[in-house]
């Protein structure tokens, strides 16, 4: 079953509305919220991001049998794969006399079974064995490649450290310097933060959470609002929710805080960002 499904719009109308009503009428309604694009006819986005989640096979097709909306199954026989993992992406694609494939700006020695998969840059690989190796911009994942498919186990992880739900007690580089998460809780977040010297984060703000920042070790020079302030060791200060601030090392030793965030919401995504040297939106 390749869960492939060819009906008439009408027809899936019709479906869904008897066994789904509500994403039925969320659908329609970012329909009618859609702008067109030149050829491109795009849906209502808020309205869009409202329709509820739900697999096809769960929301309609298991209904079906029973009733008199008609489900027929037909035999095809063209080679499916799904590519549901990177293990299935190696199996079809072209490979050397090692076995290797590649995809993107890559270089292979003494590799055998090995999948690289490069995006932006030049990946290079010696001496692997039956491992998958995925470069994009901003993330790298390597794998073995029996177990590619449980990469869900990575973005179930980031996405939980994302809403602030766990501390993965882990650095997480920045071109600034870096952070990890110290202890995390329902409405509090504790990290430390580290500032190269001469660097700065961006001048930003939150919506949902204020900031208490202690300085560790170092010198930090901080934009707090309309007032800029210097701060050494054991000094701290507070941003309160809504405030427009920055954090930069002036010194010549990395700028070393401890961050307590709290508030109702403390995911990442929760930043408005003023000015970015890094040119990030």
């Amino acid at each position: 079953n390749s869960g492939m499904f060819v009906l008439r719009a009408s027809v899936w109308m019709t479906a869904l509305e008897r066994f789904r009503p509500d994403i039925a009428a969320a659908t329609r309604a970012a329909w009618a919220a859609r702008k067109t694009d030149a050829k491109f006819v795009r849906p209502g986005k808020a309205e869009f991001a409202a329709v509820p989640s739900e697999s096809v096979d769960y929301a309609v097709m298991e209904r079906c049998p029973g009733t008199d909306i008609p489900l027929r199954m037909v035999a095809l026989d063209a080679g499916w794969n799904d590519l549901g993992a990177w293990e299935a992406v190696w199996q079809v694609a072209d490979k050397d006399v090692n076995g290797n494939a590649f995809v993107g700006d890559a270089l292979i020695a003494d590799s055998r079974n090995t999948l690289v998969h490069a995006t932006s840059r030049l990946v290079g690989v010696v001496g692997l064995t039956d491992i998958v190796v995925v470069e994009t911009p901003d993330a790298v994942l390597v794998s073995d490649r029996a177990r590619s498919q449980e990469v869900k186990q990575i973005v179930n992880r980031l996405g939980a450290e994302q809403r602030g739900e766990q501390a993965l007690h882990r650095k997480v580089h920045r071109p600034w310097g870096w952070y990890d998460s110290i202890d995390n809780g329902p409405r509090h977040q504790v990290k430390r933060i580290m500032v190269k010297p001469g660097a700065s984060l961006s001048l930003q703000m939150h919506h949902h959470r204020a900031e208490h920042w202690i300085v560790v070790s170092g010198t930090a020079e901080i934009v707090n609002g309309d007032k800029t302030i210097l701060l050494t060791e054991n000094q701290s200060t507070y941003i309160p929710l809504g405030q427009t601030h920055r954090l930069a090392n002036p010194g010549k030793v990395p700028l070393e805080i401890i961050e307590v965030q709290s508030g109702s919401y403390l995911g990442e995504d929760d930043i408005v960002r003023f000015e970015d040297t890094y040119g990030r939106a």
